[in-house]
């Protein structure tokens, strides 16, 4: 059991791992080198192309050292309108579940320290209790120490009311502010595809007809008024394969051609076999161009076999609408008599669609999802024992009394503090952090068909196993091991109340673990540690051109499948222990204040979100939430009926029964509007493009939306065999600027021929910028113009055709 030197250790250790990590990142982020590692948002938005300061790899002004801190006003200026313009409405709706946290803790914490801790504190019932239930300074702050049977359990019972009631204003006030925002955002939002689109699944096969056919042929039938076209879906999944293979190729082969320039009296050989160990030696250079124009003509032959393989084609399509109108009584209604046929739902975003799990039998999803439900639940008790043996770490004086042996070393008082004060924590987080990929994995399994869709299930998943294995699993495992001894030497009788009594004191293992995971792993998230190596490593061997050194950023986004459980977990904490251990809300109060503005921070400067859902994760948010407060009333009630409170017990009954009420009628007041578009805001928003856009042509606009990413990856790769032939620019962009300031440095004749050489250059590089614009546009038009000249023989057996001819319908 950590004592307060043992959590004095850990709150060190921690404070000042977090202040080391921001003094570091304080210095990192003002080197000219680092700049797209620490801004990478600003330079995918246009609004920096270069450091302020570009004058060589190290930043030398010694005066912005001083103003280490400025990163942090600069991270609250922005207001929320500007930051959702700038990042979105997920992003500011995720930064809101921080300001909640900090909104429904800190008047509780406030109430819990002046009212709990002094009724606590005299209570005094655990001096009285066996020698062999152990327990420390910080238990003497909760309800274990009020006397068993006492009237003060009155107390604890008012405030679970208050602290229930608070709770719940604050999610109904937060329910309504979100659904709002939602409803707005999809007002003022601009025009998108997706508001047009919507996909169908489930498409039954129809005798001489392709999938395209059927499609066109039902929507014609059936919503004739407002159907536009649609765009069937290929089984592309393993050209995708190879053109990632050809991207690993292409990399080496940058890095070998970038070894050889420099360094040209000597050719890179290496050996073709495992890690370059064996096998025949080959010029390296050679050997990758040889394999790239290989798998060239895979590609190509596999682009082909897709086009013209009826089989390739799915039973999916994105169907598209004249009007938001057309699609909302589309995606909202059922289509046929077949509840299983027909399937019809919004579109996501463009960017959203997981196109890999599209080519996914709709009949083999239900399947799919039950085996991974059993992978779940065995995962989920798999990781019990790691859990146990965590716990056991955090309960030395436990297994002293179990193993006698082990004393000698574990009462060395600075590996005593060490152990029970900051490696329980630290061990559970390094248990946890391949989890969210793990879990990731297994949501694409079940085939859901958007990232975001992905990334809720995931982060549903992650929450089970926080809830089973780190709240839960902590609690049981602690008193396991910690208990041992009393369980097998006290009467049947008082192990209900040993168990009910050891409750409470795990919140010491909870607070060092949310030192270790919300202060200095808080820290380390604005540090950027891999990112910021991997940048390096692919700037050193990789980088060639000005768009390498851009695909080499790795800005990340928010991360909502493991954020989210993990801080629907300090809400589960902070409820639980606001009447059983309130000493425990401070820290989380940090934790909130801290995130928020580290996260804001990195919204701004750093993530770039890879969909926009109107932050359609809210509802999971409120849910969580509602489910902390009655984990909470249950765990409080167990507690309470072990320690005799006879008469205030049975009072708390009431709280769960009104807790779900009050679930219930904000998931029937505000869901809606996450789940479902209006059609009365479908219609305002049609009418009002309507006035404002008379001569609109979504034909056009609608046409390219929902790409298939083969024809995306065919058309990227020509436009970046055009660009690089004509691209010529330095790899060392910052060593070319030093050389160009030192030749300014020279004499003013050579000063007067260096800036009419730059703006010769300036202009060069304009118009090449033009040049390559018009030949893509050209491509296009060429490629559009050379199909569009096809006869009815050379379409009629393609199950569908490419994606410059889409399905618009012609009335004969």
């Amino acid at each position: 059991m950590a004592t307060l030197p043992d959590l004095g250790v850990s709150a060190f250790i921690n404070i000042l791992g977090a202040f080391v990590f921001l003094l570091i990142f304080a210095a990192l982020r003002l080197q000219p080198i680092n700049d797209r590692v620490y801004f990478p948002k600003l330079y995918l938005t246009g609004q920096r192309r270069h450091h302020p300061h570009p004058h060589g790899f190290v930043n030398l002004d010694l005066c912005s050292y001083l103003r280490f801190l400025a990163w942090v006003p600069g991270a609250l200026r922005m207001s929320q309108p500007d930051l959702i313009h700038h990042a979105g409405l997920d992003s500011a709706v995720y930064l809101r579940i921080y300001t909640l946290g900090l909104k429904i803790f800190l008047p509780i914490m406030t109430v819990a320290l002046l009212v709990l801790i002094p009724v606590n504190v005299s209570g005094g019932t655990l001096l009285n209790l066996r020698k062999e239930i152990v327990f420390s300074d910080i238990d003497k702050l909760s309800i274990s120490n009020v006397n068993p049977g006492s009237n003060r359990f009155f107390i604890h019972l008012l405030m679970a009311y208050v602290f229930t009631f608070w709770t719940c204003f604050m999610l109904y006030k937060e329910y309504s502010n979100v659904a709002f925002m939602r409803l707005h955002f999809l007002a003022s939002q601009k025009r998108c595809a997706d508001q047009f689109t919507v996909i169908v699944r489930n498409i039954p096969h129809v005798s001489s007809h392709s999938t395209s056919e059927t499609v066109d042929e039902f929507f014609r039938r059936n919503h004739p008024d407002h159907y536009l076209g649609q765009q069937a879906v290929y089984n592309a999944n393993r050209y995708a394969k190879l053109v990632k293979k050809k991207e690993r190729l292409q990399n080496w082969l940058d890095y070998y051609q970038l070894k050889f320039e420099r360094h040209p009296g000597k050719r890179p050989i290496g050996r073709t076999g495992c890690l370059g160990f064996c096998g025949r030696e080959v010029d390296q250079i050679d050997y990758y161009r040889a394999r790239i124009s290989e798998l060239d003509k895979k590609l190509a032959s596999e682009r082909q076999r897709v086009l013209n393989d009826p089989k390739a084609v799915m039973p999916v399509a994105f169907v598209t609408f004249d009007s938001r109108w057309g699609a909302a009584v589309c995606a909202q209604t059922q289509q046929s008599k077949n509840p299983t046929q027909w399937l019809t739902d919004w579109a996501p975003e463009p960017r959203d669609v997981y196109w890999q799990n599209l080519a996914i039998p709709f009949f083999s999803l239900s399947i799919r999802k039950f085996l991974i439900s059993i992978a779940v639940f065995a995962l989920v008790f798999f990781y019990m024992i790691p859990i146990a043996f965590v716990q056991s770490l955090a309960n030395l004086e436990g297994i002293e009394k179990v193993a006698p042996f082990l004393r000698p070393v574990i009462d060395v008082p600075v590996v005593k503090s060490f152990l029970q004060g900051f490696l329980p924590g630290l061990a559970l987080k390094i248990f946890l952090y391949i989890l969210p990929t793990v879990l990731m994995i297994m949501s694409k399994v079940e085939g859901y068909v958007s990232l975001s869709s992905l990334e809720r299930r995931a982060a549903s998943k992650y929450y089970y196993f926080m809830l089973v294995n780190v709240f839960l699993g902590s609690i049981i495992a602690g008193t396991a091991f910690e208990q041992l001894n009393a369980f097998f030497h006290q009467p049947p009788s008082q192990i209900p109340r040993t168990i009910g009594v050891a409750i409470p004191m795990k919140a010491t293992f909870f607070m060092t673990y949310i030192m270790v995971d919300g202060w200095a792993g808080i820290a380390n998230e604005i540090l950027r540690v891999k990112p910021l190596v991997i940048y390096h490593l692919k700037n050193m061997f990789i980088v060639k051109t000005e768009r390498d050194r851009e695909r080499a950023m790795d800005p990340g986004s928010i991360g909502l499948a493991e954020n989210l459980p993990s801080l629907q977990l300090y809400f589960l904490l902070g409820l639980v222990y606001a009447v059983v251990t309130p000493i425990l809300l401070p820290f989380i109060i940090i934790f909130f204040a801290f995130a928020f503005l580290v996260y804001r921070h990195q919204i701004i400067n750093v993530y770039n979100q890879e969909y926009e859902s109107a932050a359609a994760f809210w509802p999971q948010v409120h849910s969580r939430i509602i489910a902390s407060l009655l984990i909470s009333h249950v765990t409080l009630f167990g507690l309470m009926s072990t320690m005799k409170a006879a008469y205030s017990t049975p009072l708390l009954i009431f709280l769960p029964l009104l807790t779900i009420w009050f679930h219930k009628y904000c998931k029937s007041r505000f869901e809606p509007a996450f789940r479902k578009y209006p059609l009365e805001e479908a219609m305002e928003k049609d009418n009002l493009e309507r006035t404002s856009e008379p001569n609109l042509n979504l034909k056009s606009y609608l046409q390219n939306a929902y790409l298939h990413p083969i024809f995306h990856m065919f058309e990227q790769q020509q436009q970046e065999q055009e660009q690089q032939r004509e691209e010529k620019v330095e790899v060392r962009i910052d060593k070319a600027q030093q050389h160009h300031h030192r030749q300014v440095e020279k004499e003013e004749e050579e000063e007067e021929e260096s800036k009419s050489s730059q703006a010769t250059t300036h202009y060069y590089h304009h118009h090449h910028e033009q040049t390559t614009t018009t030949t893509h546009h050209h491509y296009h038009q060429h490629e559009h113009m050379s199909h569009s000249h096809m006869g009815p023989s050379d379409t009629a057996d393609s199950p569908s055709p490419p994606h410059f001819v889409y399905h618009y319908g012609v009335d004969p």
